[in-house]
């Protein structure tokens, strides 16, 4: 089999697969990386055949590979599955794609025009980037709690080491799909680790137990997935544990939220300040800078986000703490 021969021969072996046009400049990469939890994440895998993923479902385990092919004004995105789950996955192909996600209002002249110049020019160099919804909220609240307080660093070697540990082989691994793919577990399966993993993993007690608490009530919290963005938001922070800036930065990903700000990250605001002003600012700061804007916040801080703005980067560094020396 040659090369140019492989994405054929890929789609024909797969249990179930899907064609999606998004109507528009469309890119994968920009689109999903914030699914990613850093390029170590177990879960996805980016390769010249295609962008693969992997992840439960209802129905089982599936593993997705999304190719983008056509023009560049008219692409479409190709999607094979593979595993039990591959009907499920493929229905909610669209929404994790960004088909919901509307730029039309933020786009509109009259709204352009009240944007800072460098927001202005990122969207219009990006105009292939949606928003994506995976609606999963196991998934995307189990690796946000673990960042609570702590570095990225930190919290992505934590989380490869319990997905090495206790994540599941994705169908299809090793052989139609990328060797060492792997679904991250469900909620059952995160509440059957013991202690002394999470230790390992570096994970603190107060972290661990929040999501212990969180995932008690794992039907409660997938009852979450179809309401708006800010009552699903809400409703998390009834969750001892689950403050604002983990809800925020859950609903960007399940929802596809254009507004939701992670007040409370270390980060954030002194990036929108020095961007937007050229000096730091702190949350109430930042909020009120974006405010302007609300309905659609997370757009413009994804806009600056790919306008290649960069702080400076002197000032205090947070200190990477070692939980399992403790």
């Amino acid at each position: 089999m040659t090369i140019a021969d492989a994405p054929a021969r890929l789609a024909a072996a797969a249990d179930a697969s899907l064609r999606w046009h998004p109507g528009g400049p469309y890119n994968l990469q920009r689109t999903l990386g914030i699914l990613m939890r850093g390029n170590g994440d177990p879960s996805f895998s980016s390769r010249p055949d295609g962008l693969w993923m992997a992840f439960a479902t209802p129905d089982g385990p599936v593993t997705l590979r999304l190719t983008v092919a056509g023009t560049a004004l008219e692409p479409y995105v190709d999607a094979q599955a593979w595993g039990p789950g591959s009907g499920a996955a493929l229905a909610g192909v669209p929404r994790l794609l960004g088909a919901g996600d509307d730029w039309s209002a933020f786009d509109e002249p009259s709204f352009t025009a009240t944007l800072p110049h460098m927001v202005r020019e990122a969207r219009r160099r990006n105009l292939d980037v949606r928003l994506p919804s995976t609606g999963r909220m196991v998934d995307s609240l189990v690796p946000t709690i673990l960042e609570q307080k702590v570095t990225v660093i930190e919290a992505r070697r934590g989380f490869r080491y319990l997905m090495y540990r206790h994540g599941t082989p994705a169908p299809g691994s090793g052989t139609v799909a990328p060797p060492g793919l792997l679904v991250r577990p469900t909620a059952e399966g995160w509440l059957h680790i013991p202690s002394w993993e999470w230790h390992k993993a570096g994970v603190g007690p107060q972290r661990s137990a929040t999501v212990m608490r969180a995932l008690r009530s794992a039907v409660a919290l997938e009852r979450l997935a179809p309401l708006p963005a800010a009552e699903a938001a809400a409703k998390m922070q009834t969750i001892p544990g689950i403050g604002v800036w983990t809800a925020a930065e859950v609903v960007q990903r399940t929802h596809g939220c254009p507004d939701s700000i992670a007040v409370g990250d270390y980060h954030l605001a002194a990036y929108v300040g020095a961007a937007l002003t050229g000096r730091r600012t702190d949350d109430a700061g930042m909020l009120a800078l974006l405010a302007p804007w609300t309905g659609h916040r997370q757009r413009v801080v994804r806009m600056l986000g790919l306008s290649g703005f960069r702080k400076p980067t002197f000032g205090p560094r947070m200190t990477i703490q070692d939980h399992r020396s403790h």
